[in-house]
């Protein structure tokens, strides 16, 4: 069968594509084709409403309803751009007019993980699995203390599992946070009932059991890894599409300087204007705005992608937005009302320019943030006291 649009991927990327592509083409037709046996579904929920009482029919994102034909437990294995054909597992050949990576990425894994002890927590089925280990007394170890790592535990903890989090850095949040900030936040878990072990990186796991690499063990009933992502550019690099630590596209969202081939996503490096060069970003506002707007452009409407992603997180009854390049290699400039408790984190480069915010339990100021990077200005004295205003 010919379709007008080919989405590879069923992730929120690949629907936002669709909503995109029905914002300019109501009639043409759209396969989508994904590895998991699910309709398209919200991520965020998994790690954070899902377990404060959300049902689990909320994360739906009702992609049927966009006329989408909707391929489950499929992987597109070879392109044809000459033949503009994308070949499943199943040794099917589907023509396409124009298709979309929306490939996403799959979690990093531990070499020891030889019998797959180990969830590595991404998908509503590693939820379904989680939740039905979970309850009270359960030993939890979580292998990460970054986005995902910091909010299972929290998670975790919050529903009755006698919880440990181990990773190599120095604080929970430590390649996000000033260190004073992840050092709180290391206390603030403790006080939370978190055992939080610093600087200890993971030699093995086995047998219920978690062995850092100074030979400490940690008993487990259920072990749960938060190590980031590899975006998935096997399929575009086979194709002869550019790779490097993404699939690179231009502000259109065109790989390889097609027109035809569009990647999106947690899998796409794109230019970002307000910072210089190019990032590819793994959050949920990521994807759905590339992925609406890249759609959009399969189906003509010629929109440059010029928003720039912020991402959001909840840590038991700590909250933070953060926009902008904020890595706490940068330096940084800080006011806060309450100390480690709402306040603004500006990171800025050489020449005090900001390149990123952490709005931490504030709320709302994203835009204004923003501005303030793109504007490409010196951080102007009592700048940051206005946001807390």
């Amino acid at each position: 069968m010919t379709y007008r649009y080919v989405i590879v991927g069923g992730g929120m990327t690949g629907d936002s594509a669709c909503r995109g592509i029905r914002d300019h083409d109501a009639e043409g037709s759209i396969a989508m084709f994904t590895t998991e046996q699910h309709d398209p579904y919200s991520r965020p929920p998994l790690t954070k409403a899902l377990w404060t009482g959300k049902e689990e029919s909320s994360v739906w994102r009702g992609t049927p309803d966009l006329g989408v034909d909707i391929h489950h437990g499929r992987r597109i294995v070879e392109l044809d751009l000459g033949a503009h054909t994308a070949t499943d597992d199943a040794g099917e050949a589907h023509a396409y007019d124009k298709v979309l990576l929306a490939t996403g990425g799959s979690p990093r894994r531990l070499p020891s993980d030889e019998d797959g002890e180990v969830i590595y927590y991404r998908t509503l089925d590693d939820y379904r699995r989680l939740r039905g280990l979970a309850g009270d007394g359960v030993r939890a170890t979580v292998i990460g203390g970054g986005f995902i790592g910091s909010e299972i535990a929290a998670a975790l903890a919050s529903n009755g599992c006698d919880v440990t989090i181990v990773f190599p850095d120095q604080g929970i949040g430590a390649r996000l946070f000033p260190a004073e900030l992840s050092s709180f936040v290391n206390d603030y878990y403790r006080g939370k009932g978190v055992t939080v072990l610093t600087d200890q990186l993971v030699e093995s796991v086995g047998n219920g059991t978690v062995t850092t690499k100074d030979g400490s063990e940690i008993g487990a009933d259920v072990i749960v890894a938060g190590l980031g992502i590899v975006p998935t550019t096997d399929l575009a690099a086979a194709a002869g599409l550019e790779v490097d630590d993404g699939i690179l596209v231009d502000e259109y969202g065109r790989a390889g300087g097609r027109d035809d081939v569009y990647a999106a996503g947690d899998a796409a490096r794109f230019p970002v204007s307000a910072l210089g060069g190019t990032r590819r970003v793994e959050h949920e506002d990521h994807a759905n705005t590339h992925g609406r707007i890249v759609g959009a452009n399969m189906a003509g409407a010629g929109t440059p992608y010029e928003h720039l992603p912020f991402f959001y997180s909840d840590l038991f009854e700590l909250g933070y937005e953060a926009v902008g390049e904020v890595d706490s290699r940068l330096a940084t400039q800080s006011e806060w009302t309450v100390e480690n408790r709402s306040g603004v984190v500006c990171y800025l480069d050489a020449d005090r320019r900001p390149r990123g915010f952490l709005l931490w339990d504030v709320w709302g100021r994203v835009d204004d943030a923003t501005d303030l990077i793109r504007a490409g200005e010196p951080l102007a004295e009592g700048a940051l006291a206005e946001f807390l205003s």
